[in-house]
């Protein structure tokens, strides 16, 4: 008898002991996953640069004790991408002009944060629709139907993730079968909410379309422009990403040097304290548009 009450009583306390460790780490994990504010409102790009990955690494521990938890998945799937975005990917592109092979090194640890990124956005939608990653590798556009309003934030980030990853691997043919999954959850997101973060969706769908599988590039380009006059009503015009993506995107591909140059100092003339929710984004695309600026002449012919 006293035996048995002492294996209870052990097994409760580990039980326990468990549940608080559990009840810690969702406590931890459901703050963090609900700082993404903090960033996104600082001024400071290099120190955001810096702090960055310690923060994705402890949700990444936060997720090996409890692989379930949807903020973490979340917060995991948007940091990675918007880490290889805003400060991975543009030091390949910058140093491709005196470096190649460095560029080439600095392109592939972008690729592999984008599919990190990408794969924690799929176990993301797992999680909300049980089988959704078997039913897209079978029927992209029927497994996006699954998804309702509340999984456009993982639709985008794994999308946006996605894309960016293939966007900077045209000479991977597995990577580029991938698009129509890519576009079915862009588009999915798009029906459900097409308002998301100041018209992010439409300011994605910009490049997307130029570059979409079976579209005529004049059928494009109509396309392209009415997603980016809608991203910059939704933005208040107050977002540089849509005016920096547009000239990146499609005026290059057209050659249109007048509204590149244009486009892009409207870009950098907006006031980053206006919104200071996107204050961040507005700084990364601002130095982006610097640097697009800087190579004019090589973008466009004489």
């Amino acid at each position: 008898m006293n035996r048995t009450f002492f294996i209870l009583a052990a097994c409760l306390a580990f039980t326990s002991a468990c549940s608080v460790k559990r009840i810690a780490v969702n406590q931890v994990g459901n703050a963090l996953a609900a700082g993404g504010t903090t960033f996104a409102a600082d001024d400071d790009p290099e120190l955001v640069r810096a702090a960055v990955p310690f923060s994705l690494k402890l949700m990444e521990s936060l997720l090996a004790e409890n692989p379930r938890h949807r903020g973490l998945l979340l917060a995991v799937t948007s940091g990675f991408t918007q880490y290889g975005y805003g400060f991975i990917q543009p030091d390949a592109d910058e140093l491709e002009a005196t470096d190649v092979a460095g560029a080439a090194a600095v392109r592939d640890r972008a690729r592999k944060l984008y599919l990190r990124a990408r794969n924690y956005g799929l176990r993301g939608l797992e999680e909300n629709h049980r089988g959704f990653q078997e039913k897209l590798r079978q029927d992209p556009v029927g497994a996006a139907r699954l998804a309702t309003k509340a999984d456009v934030p993982l639709l985008y980030w794994t999308a946006a993730a996605w894309g960016s990853c293939i966007s900077i691997s045209k000479d991977n043919p597995e990577l580029v079968a991938d698009v129509p999954k890519v576009g079915a959850l862009i588009e999915r997101a798009l029906v459900l909410d097409e308002t998301f973060e100041h018209g992010a969706i439409h300011s994605f769908l910009i490049s997307y379309r130029m570059a979409q599988p079976g579209q005529r590039p004049q059928e494009a380009a109509a396309l392209a422009k009415k997603h980016f006059e809608r991203a910059v009503e939704l933005g208040g015009g107050q977002m540089a990403g849509p005016l920096v993506t547009y000239a990146e995107s499609v005026c290059v591909q057209r050659q249109e040097r007048a509204e590149f140059e244009k486009l892009l100092k409207e870009a950098l003339a907006i006031d980053v304290n206006q919104v200071p929710e996107v204050r961040l984004a507005n700084l990364i695309m601002q130095r982006r548009a610097r640097w697009l600026l800087g190579k004019i002449d090589e973008l466009f012919a004489d």
